[in-house]
């Protein structure tokens, strides 16, 4: 039976120790940022569009070095790239003290996306190289509950370090953290922990057209492409929403964010875990996608529970925190996206480096599954923006719902069509005679 200490269990391995420190920082940094994010748009009165460029500035540039990016990963010395992405993030939270309008903090995102790419990648790969062959899912599964967990401490750290301090002392605190596994990383990871491939034959061309030729690659490739769409938006502008529209403190914005986060971090080792012994991953990407659509739409009901529900107010960190409806609603409906998140995210992850140990390349196949992340999450948030601008706010959570259950409907399509080809052409070269 798969079991939540399994998952901890691995912090006894150093290697994996190093790896999780690194997906700490990068995913602390990210949540924390984020609800900074809805604090500047309060700041600079933003509209809907320059929101969305938050998210585009953001993922723009990692489509375009993501590719070239995996590969340089795949034959070069990972460790080396995981360093230079922790030392990119510092010199980010140094880029933030220093922002005074919408556009210099859409400057600081794009280089923010350079090093959020690499950790990404790089740790993603390196776990997929030194995990046991048959414990691909327990170890991805584990290394995402280490980011969960620190998302959710971004979440209430940070939203405590932006309600309490300011932005200065919050960026401070994210720099130690950072320098921490950047010595984690230098101490106890090995030199060259992917191995380098030798054969770069064709720069990698071959290898992605064959990874691409597979029938789950396919699938999942072009399932994230329309799911990006929907989750980007409500990564992006619910935290928006909540400040805005409500007015609700960056402390409480960090209580609502870590709903979701602590049923991810709780569940997500497990499930991968499960996945791994159930087998069918397919069926858990399924699953999950169609759950995050069920909470997406259900975001747009805290204009309803906000008069509905009588405040609760609670003094608590030096002042009075008043929970309305809209903070139970949102609440609820992020509690949702987390659990949705821990059924689909290890099973699509070890299913792409199960595709991509196909070729000795699980960079690659990662790089595939972060550039097809990255087209929904360039248009994403911009086209969300302009819905939110022009039809009302409610209409951009329901355009992202229907963005998630289409992409769900549009991977089950792929992939039993790709399967059943390549079904028929295993029995034709089978039987030549046929």
């Amino acid at each position: 039976m798969a079991q939540f200490g399994n998952s901890v269990a691995l912090l006894r391995d150093r290697e994996f120790t190093a790896l999780a420190g690194t997906a700490f920082a990068r995913s602390q940094a990210y949540s924390t940022i984020l609800i900074a994010l809805a604090l500047y748009a309060d700041k600079f009165g933003t509209t809907g569009f320059v929101e969305g460029l938050f998210g585009t500035g953001f993922a723009v540039v990692q489509l375009l070095i993501v590719l070239p990016l995996g590969r340089k990963v795949d034959t070069g010395n990972a460790k080396r790239w995981l360093l230079a992405g922790l030392a990119i993030n510092v010199v980010v939270f140094f880029g933030f003290v220093l922002v005074d309008s919408a556009v210099d903090i859409v400057l600081i995102r794009i280089l923010q996306g350079v090093g959020a790419s690499i950790l990404w990648i790089t740790g993603s790969t390196v776990i997929g190289h030194i995990s046991p062959d048959d414990e691909n899912g327990r170890w991805l599964g584990s290394y995402n509950q280490v980011a969960a967990f620190s998302s959710l401490a971004g979440d209430a750290v940070g939203g405590y370090l932006l309600y309490t301090y300011d932005f200065t002392f919050t960026y401070l605190v994210l720099t130690v953290i950072t320098i921490a596994a950047f010595l984690l990383v230098l101490g106890f990871l090995r030199d060259d922990p992917g191995g380098g491939v030798e054969n770069d034959a064709g720069g990698g061309t071959e290898t992605l057209r064959a990874l691409l030729a597979r029938p789950m690659v396919k699938a999942l490739v072009t399932f994230r492409v329309a799911f990006s769409v929907g989750k980007m938006a409500v990564i992006i502008f619910l935290p928006i929403l909540a400040r805005t529209e409500f007015g609700i403190n960056a402390l409480v914005i960090g209580w609502i964010l870590a709903g979701g986060k602590l049923t991810k971090s709780l569940t997500q080792g497990y499930v991968g875990d499960l996945s791994d012994r159930v087998g069918k991953k397919q069926y858990f990407v399924v699953v999950g996608a169609l759950l995050y659509g069920v909470g997406t739409a259900l975001v747009p009901l805290s204009f309803f529970f906000e008069g509905a529900i009588t405040p609760i107010r609670i003094r608590a960190f030096g002042g009075v925190q008043r929970l309305g409806g809209a903070f139970f609603a949102l609440f609820a409906a992020y509690s949702v996206l987390g659990v949705a998140d821990s059924i689909r995210l290890p099973a699509s992850m070890a299913l792409f480096v199960e595709e991509g140990e196909q070729f000795d390349s699980v960079a690659s196949s990662m790089s595939l599954r972060s550039i097809s992340w990255k087209v929904g999450q360039v248009t994403g948030p911009v086209g969300v923006g302009l819905i939110k601008d022009f039809v009302s706010v409610e209409a951009a959570f329901y355009t992202a719902a229907g963005f998630i259950v289409f992409a769900s409907g549009v991977f089950w399509v792929v992939f039993t069509r790709a399967a059943a080809a390549e079904e028929r052409t295993v029995e034709r070269v089978a039987d030549p005679g046929d």
